[in-house]
């Protein structure tokens, strides 16, 4: 199974986990584990069905550009990142 980190400001509707591992074949797949398991995630990661404005996912060390599509295979991590602005 896939382990899914949970970012800070999130962990308040994980009970306080910081990952937790899931199954799934695609981001959107993953999605669905982690908003059954935590209702509520699902509106804050993934509003609309997309990733959310500022937010980037990283599986296996890679950002992602793929979207709800991007693979995710039984032995990855994907991790949320907040997209860091500035200049």
């Amino acid at each position: 199974m896939a382990r899914v980190f949970i970012p800070a400001q999130l962990r308040t509707l994980t009970d306080g986990l910081s990952d937790v591992e899931l199954s799934g074949n695609t981001l959107r797949q993953i999605m669905a584990g982690l908003e059954k398991r935590f209702p509520g995630i699902g509106d804050r990661l993934c509003p609309d069905g997309r990733i959310a404005v500022g937010l980037q996912v990283s599986i296996d060390g890679t950002v992602t550009s793929r979207g709800m599509l991007a693979p995710v295979g039984p032995e990855s991590e994907v991790h949320f990142l907040p997209a860091i602005g500035g200049g």
